[in-house]
């Protein structure tokens, strides 16, 4: 049974989640503040974690942050009030995979939580192929670029990203495929998230001055390795 961990500070919203995602089959452990949720992490495992931003004792942000010094592979989903845009964005410099607003219906969470178990278990399952992207191996198996018997961990949806790009490999790939095969649907800000994600690529590529990825603007990316 997967687990989620659950760090909602709303009792009522808390309370209705977490029996609707137990319905749903998951194991989903609620935490009602960062500090909680923290101590949690520490002593247990979970599969992915869904978490408010507005947090007491210690905010969304801080608790990703902590998160992902620990496990660079675990998704984050971050819950965002509807107005606040800039979250979103903050959020997804940290290291979150996804985001969603405020008010949201339970068949949305859900299908974003099964969109990133399910790639989970086809890469435990099915093996995935090692890619070539420079003098990096990108091994979506274990989420991780190797080079020269140096591994960088990387996240799942970076990996998802990094993985259409390198099979497409100098040809540009539109940014509407990239959107609606690894995202599900397009709009403008989830363009605005993928963008957050090809400059963390970036970062991890950059040892290899010959990888580049290409914004052609207006239409996708190229990535580059020659």
């Amino acid at each position: 049974m997967d687990r989620i961990l659950y760090v909602e500070d709303d009792e009522t919203l808390g309370f209705v989640t977490k029996d609707n995602l137990q319905h749903q089959g998951y194991d989903v452990s609620l935490c009602k503040d960062g500090l909680m949720a923290k101590k949690a992490f520490k002593e247990e495992q979970f599969d992915i974690c869904v978490i408010d931003v507005m947090l007491p004792k210690m905010d969304g942000f801080e608790l990703a942050t902590y998160i992902r010094k620990v496990n660079s592979q675990i998704p984050i989903i971050f819950v965002t009030a509807k107005s606040l845009q800039e979250d979103k964005i903050k959020g997804l410099q940290i290291g979150a995979d996804d985001y969603i607003t405020k008010p949201f219906s339970i068949e949305e969470l859900v299908l974003k939580i099964n969109i990133f178990l399910k790639r989970k278990y086809i890469n435990d399952n099915n093996g995935a192929e090692n890619l070539n992207v420079g003098k990096y191996i990108l091994d979506m198996n274990n989420l991780k670029l190797r080079s020269n018997g140096i591994e960088k961990k990387i996240t799942q949806r970076e990996g998802e990203l990094l993985e259409v790009l390198a099979k497409h490999k100098n040809e540009i790939v539109k940014r509407k495929l990239l959107l609606e095969r690894i995202w599900g649907k397009e709009d403008y800000f989830l363009g605005r998230s993928m963008d957050v994600f090809i400059s963390r690529l970036r970062k991890h590529l950059s040892d290899d001055p010959k990888v580049i990825i290409e914004n052609i603007h207006g239409v996708g990316f190229r990535l580059t390795d020659e």
